[in-house]
């Protein structure tokens, strides 16, 4: 199977026809589902990018991701709740790429745990520069920060901040309670603030 575009460029379909486009999706349309590729190829694309650096590895996962997804989108209970879905199976693709890369060379993350409870208005409150200034410069800066973080607390980050994703669609995805996710977001949160050189960036860059 090879992903290709058909919609008409600039145009998303709403809630309700995503939904119905699952649907007919899972009801073997091939259409269909080459519509959802247009939707979300993009989003998908980008997001195994920041996790693995490698274009072209990038490229063969991001088609890899839709094709698992092609297989197995019969057996999609809830329409409605495709993009996580999507992004379930994205997580895995990547963390089975990178556990092979392991096996070739040393990759080094740990999962620390502390006894940090935040509140939902740490939550809420996460800093407005983090979603206003999303620009290469300022991914680089975030993915030599985010090496100092668990894999856990990188996971859920880049989820929230890089693919734009809730805390209920990462707790699907992640397969943990909404409760977990943000305690790990709050960490990489807190991890971030007391960065100096991330906080001088944010500040040249808002002036």
């Amino acid at each position: 199977m090879n992903p290709s575009t058909h919609n008409v460029p600039g145009s998303k379909p709403s809630g309700d026809q995503l939904t119905a486009l699952v649907v007919q999706a899972r009801d073997g349309n091939r259409l269909a589902f080459e519509q959802l590729i247009d939707r979300f190829q993009g989003e998908i694309h980008r997001m195994i990018y920041y996790r693995i650096s490698a274009r072209m590895d990038t490229e063969d996962l991001t088609q890899d991701v839709f094709i698992r997804a092609y297989r197995n989108i019969s057996r999609i209970r809830e329409p409605g709740k495709f993009r996580s879905w999507l992004f379930t199976i994205a997580v895995n693709r990547v963390n089975d790429y990178l556990r092979k890369k392991k096996v070739r060379s040393i990759f080094k993350s740990s999962d620390e745990d502390t006894d940090i409870q935040p509140t939902e208005t740490d939550i809420q409150d996460a800093p407005d520069a983090l979603e206003q200034v999303l620009k290469e410069d300022f991914w680089r800066h975030v993915g030599r920060i985010a090496k100092k973080l668990s894999k856990m607390e990188r996971e859920v980050f880049m989820l929230r901040f890089l693919d734009n994703l809730n805390i209920d669609e990462i707790a699907r995805i992640l397969r943990k309670s909404d409760s977990t996710v943000k305690t790990h977001l709050y960490r990489a949160l807190t991890k971030f603030r007391n960065e100096k050189k991330l906080r001088q960036f944010l500040q040249e860059d808002l002036t």
